[in-house]
């Protein structure tokens, strides 16, 4: 009997487990989504309004300028050393050959190695799918429409699965744990361990802003006060883990928490971007979020001030930046804890700032100065 392995903010594994995850949880998988539009239309999706159904592109949190803008998909994943890229949509095969020139490149810059996964509904273009794997794809995890759980064979995807089963890379399912569903996920996972499918992975089902509506008309609820995620959920996934570990299959399970993306995943991958991107200045948490002082003064040229900042009160250049995308002057805060006193009473408004290390450079919190 398989042993069920906790592993990391409520996730849970039977072994083996995907290459893939194994770097999210190190935070080294760089998010690549290649576009918004899908040809599937799941009650559950939680991708954002400014994503769904629309043909953008997004590496991590960076806003592609078309799909030519490779300079800055090739900067995020050296911004967090990353050894792998998860490509998702939307539907990656809706723009198939943009994908094959994105696992190209990367696979060219970064090597062999760089591990490349795809999601896709298989829906549509999935006989280009042994195209993308001539170039490197190293896994696909198919997504199944949950009417089709219960008997896959009887699913658009039963062909396109096993058109590449016998290439070499990893097939798997990815599926949500819909509470009360136990039965049909438990068909869906025993069909893929009698194909000799790699492994199939459980996420825990989520609210977002899309999919809010839609979730609470089917009178889902949240969890707990602090959770995005859906009530009934985890402990779908764990019915359906201990019914498998209970049975001889090799296929390998990974229940994936909403905890662990947002606590181990998001976390990690930003710690790893903070320690390429923090100026001198700026101090690094444990969360990996990054701490700094910030000057405002309306009204007021900020070339000036910056420059009687540094004649003034003689601060080095390299604890000082004029940040004129956010009209602010950033300083090291032990600096602006000794001079920010004064600055107030010239009319300048002082703060210590904390933000993610990620290209929108997220404000997680602002406090006044002095404290």
């Amino acid at each position: 009997m398989k042993e069920i392995i906790s592993w990391l903010n409520e996730s849970l594994y039977l072994s083996p487990l995907s290459p893939a995850c194994k770097m999210c949880a190190q935070g080294s998988k760089m998010v690549l989504l290649v576009t918004g539009l899908c040809p599937s239309k799941c009650f559950y999706c939680p991708l954002s309004f400014k994503k769904g159904g629309k043909d953008r592109i997004f590496a991590d949190e960076w806003d592609l300028e078309g799909e030519y803008d490779t300079k800055k998909l090739i900067s995020e994943a050296e911004y967090i050393d990353a050894t792998g890229a998860g490509i998702t949509g939307g539907d990656p095969l809706v723009v198939w050959k943009r994908v094959k020139k994105y696992i190209s490149l990367l696979k060219n810059v970064f090597g062999s190695k760089f591990h490349i996964h795809l999601y896709t509904s298989g829906l549509k273009n999935a006989e280009h799918l042994p195209k993308l794997i001539s170039v490197g794809l190293d896994e696909i995890r198919f997504h199944p429409s949950p009417k089709f759980w219960d008997d896959i064979d009887k699913s658009p995807l039963k062909n396109p699965i096993k058109n590449v089963l016998d290439t070499s890379a990893d097939i798997a399912l990815e599926i949500p744990a819909i509470p009360d569903m136990e039965r049909d996920m438990f068909s869906l996972i025993k069909w893929a361990n009698d194909n000799e499918l790699r492994w199939v992975n459980l996420n825990e089902l989520e609210y977002s802003e899309r999919n809010c509506e839609s979730l609470e008309n089917r009178n889902y609820v949240v969890k707990n006060d602090i959770s995005a995620a859906v009530k009934g959920s985890q402990e779908s996934a764990f019915a359906v883990l201990k019914r498998i570990q209970n049975e001889d299959f090799n296929i390998g399970v990974h229940y994936c928490s909403v905890s662990f993306k947002d606590g181990i995943q998001l976390k990690n991958r930003i710690k790893r971007r903070a320690q390429n991107i923090a100026k001198e200045y700026e101090v690094i948490t444990k969360e990996g979020t990054i701490i700094k002082g910030a000057i405002y003064k309306p009204d007021t040229s900020l070339d000036q001030l910056f420059m009687l900042l540094k004649e003034k009160h003689d601060v080095s250049e390299k604890f000082i930046f004029l940040d004129k995308e956010k009209n602010r002057i950033e300083i090291a805060l032990w600096i602006l804890e000794k001079i920010a006193f004064d600055l107030k009473k010239s009319g300048c408004e002082c703060f210590m700032v904390e933000e993610y290390p990620t290209v929108d450079r997220l404000e997680v919190e602002r406090i006044p100065m002095p404290f």
